[in-house]
């Protein structure tokens, strides 16, 4: 089965972006340009949401809708169409991601974007999360996570200090069990979750 992982570099505060979606407190290095190259390698498939994909296109990007050997699915059902080589999604993105991981292929990942996250980790589909903490406060803006109605416990597989002060971390979600009437609330929190996204 397929790996989804979620990332992002944020604040140590926990933002992915400021409120006013400004970009220069991001660090870039010779360090994250070899990371994500290495971890480029090992995905085919990327996920964002309308917000995501709208800044990404509006910074003058595709988006990754037009790198070769990545397809990209947009998640909004607002958008009548999205460009750029990418695919719109309007059904349930929970059991869209869970199909995709049934089938053959490379990583996908699960490309900034709190609401879309929240969705997916609501839907128990999500097995990764990597992020790059920048040495900075931000104070407000958009959060890393939001509330999937449920707690998810995560291990550590990997963590180092980069140049630059940040430090990059990646946990593997762990599996939880639930049963009764737990259970029949949590799927319900996890059904109302899911139709937050746009």
């Amino acid at each position: 089965m397929r790996t989804v992982t979620y990332g992002a570099a944020c604040s140590l505060d926990g933002f992915i972006a400021p409120s006013d979606g400004s970009m220069d407190w991001l660090h870039f290095s010779r360090d994250v340009q070899e990371y994500m190259a290495t971890y480029w390698a090992t995905i085919d498939t990327m996920l964002m949401g309308r917000k995501t994909w709208e800044v990404a296109v509006g910074q003058g990007g595709a988006g990754g809708g037009a790198t070769k050997g990545i397809t990209t699915y947009i998640f909004s059902r607002t958008l009548d169409r999205v460009g750029h080589g990418a695919q719109l999604v309007r059904e349930d993105a929970g059991e869209f991601v869970r199909q995709l991981k049934d089938q053959p292929g490379k990583g996908i990942c699960v490309m900034g974007g709190g609401e879309l996250a929240q969705s997916l980790f609501a839907a128990g589909v999500i097995d990764e999360v990597g992020l790059n903490v920048h040495p900075i406060l931000l104070g407000s803006g958009v959060p890393l996570f939001r509330d999937a109605g449920r707690r998810i416990s995560l291990v550590l597989a990997e963590s180092k200090v980069i140049d630059g002060g940040c430090v990059l971390s990646t946990y593997r979600v762990v599996g939880t069990r639930e049963s009764g009437k737990g259970n029949r609330e949590s799927k319900a929190r996890r059904k109302r979750v899911s139709g937050t996204r746009a």
